[in-house]
């Protein structure tokens, strides 16, 4: 991608008509795009005012806004639009705190100011009243966000070592404890909830294995599908959280045969509401796979979140439960290009680090844990510009 301001132009206006014309990652491409214009022109001062104090402060006054429930009023307040006064009364928070709370998230784009000290709605600012995205601003902010400032101290601390352990890490450092990051969530049920509902938001709206054009659903799983195998289970979602790609599944594939079966950890599943779509059972990964000739298991983002040998022991679990010639084990994962990765591959390579110490893998290194695993890849599958793909393997 060139960098001069005059060559992104150009091609922002071809993307633009990409765009409209819906083509697949056309969207994407116009973020990368946007966001490299920006980089081209600002100057190195601003550059660093952004990344100093602009975007932080975006983000804490984001939080605050959460706690205030200042997104909820302006959305209630509709297109009139509310005052800084007024939601200072409705808040209990000093008027003069919120003005320049929302004046900020104004020039931030994140709502949006119609007249003195008086503001109104945004699309996101909407958004962020949802549960989903709400708890994605508390999570990020609470549990990740500490991670990320505390990491050049840490860092240096260790002489700019190589932290690969789950129980010694940035997070460790960061939240004083010993535990790895999702024992730490299950002793602090609150951000285990809003983590759990930040992971549907997460991937909202962007390019999924089910939609047409990624995945051959109908041709992979559907066709050759033998309901007396497995007790008729279709598909295991190994780790799937709150059902959330099951769902997704079924609504855009209602005609698909055969049970869909949720497994997580007990912690997890207990906060699963009932569901007409997919049984929901308690399962450790690490521990045999109980549900046996299903015609997939499904593994969505499970396997970053650990070193490889870590890895290969859970698709060892998975092993003796696979039909051969008939069981599909499906790797739903980011793989690092070997040149240019885009920013949201980058950025969760970084959140895998200071969370767990662990990292994204190139489709070099997925090759060799599945080879280690006793598996081969049959394909993979992914979406123009999109950032993760699936991996469809087989037992060797």
């Amino acid at each position: 991608m060139s960098s001069t301001p005059e060559a992104i132009l150009a091609q922002l206006q071809a993307a633009g008509s990409a765009y409209a014309e819906k083509k697949p990652g056309a969207r994407e491409q116009l973020l990368n795009l946007g966001y490299a214009l920006v980089s081209s022109v600002e100057l190195p001062s601003e550059a660093i005012q952004r990344m100093g104090w602009a975007e932080p402060a975006k983000a804490a006054h984001c939080r605050i806004a959460v706690e205030l429930k200042l997104f909820e009023s302006l959305k209630e307040s509709g297109h009139q639009g509310i005052s800084a006064k007024e939601l200072a009364a409705k808040t209990g928070a000093d008027e003069v705190l919120i003005s320049r709370t929302l004046k900020h998230l104004a020039a931030t784009n994140v709502v949006a100011e119609t007249g003195t000290d008086k503001y109104i709605a945004t699309d996101l600012s909407n958004a962020l009243t949802e549960p989903r995205f709400r708890d994605g601003i508390i999570y990020t902010y609470d549990v990740a966000g500490p991670s990320f400032r505390h990491l050049p101290e840490y860092l240096k601390s260790i002489n700019y070592t190589l932290p690969t352990q789950l129980t010694d890490g940035p997070f460790q450092a960061a939240h004083k404890t010993q535990l790895p990051f999702f024992a730490w969530l299950d002793q602090n049920p609150p951000y285990l909830e809003k983590f759990n509902n930040y992971m549907g938001a997460y991937r909202a709206g962007k390019p999924s294995w089910v939609d047409p054009g990624f995945y051959p659903v109908n041709e992979r799983l559907a066709e050759g599908f033998d309901g007396s195998a497995g007790d008729g289970v279709l598909l295991v979602d190994v780790g799937g959280g709150l059902g959330h790609d099951l769902e997704d599944l079924k609504k855009k594939h209602p005609s698909l045969p055969g049970k869909l079966i949720l497994q997580d950890r007990a912690e997890v599943i207990s906060t699963v509401s009932g569901s007409n779509v997919f049984e929901a059972k308690a399962h450790d990964f690490f521990t045999p796979q109980p549900v046996k000739e299903a015609r997939a298991y499904y593994l969505h983002s499970v396997l970053h979140d650990w070193g490889d040998e870590d890895c290969v022991r859970i698709l060892e679990q998975l092993k003796p439960a696979i039909k051969r010639g008939y069981s599909k084990l499906l790797l739903n994962e980011i793989i690092v290009p070997d040149r240019n990765p885009t920013w949201p591959v980058t950025s969760m390579d970084q959140l895998v680090f200071i969370l767990g110490a662990m990292r994204e893998r190139t489709e070099a290194h997925w090759r060799k844990i599945l080879d280690q695993a006793g598996f081969k890849i049959a394909k993979i599958y992914n979406y123009e510009m999109g950032s993760e793909s699936l991996i469809e393997a087989e037992l060797v």
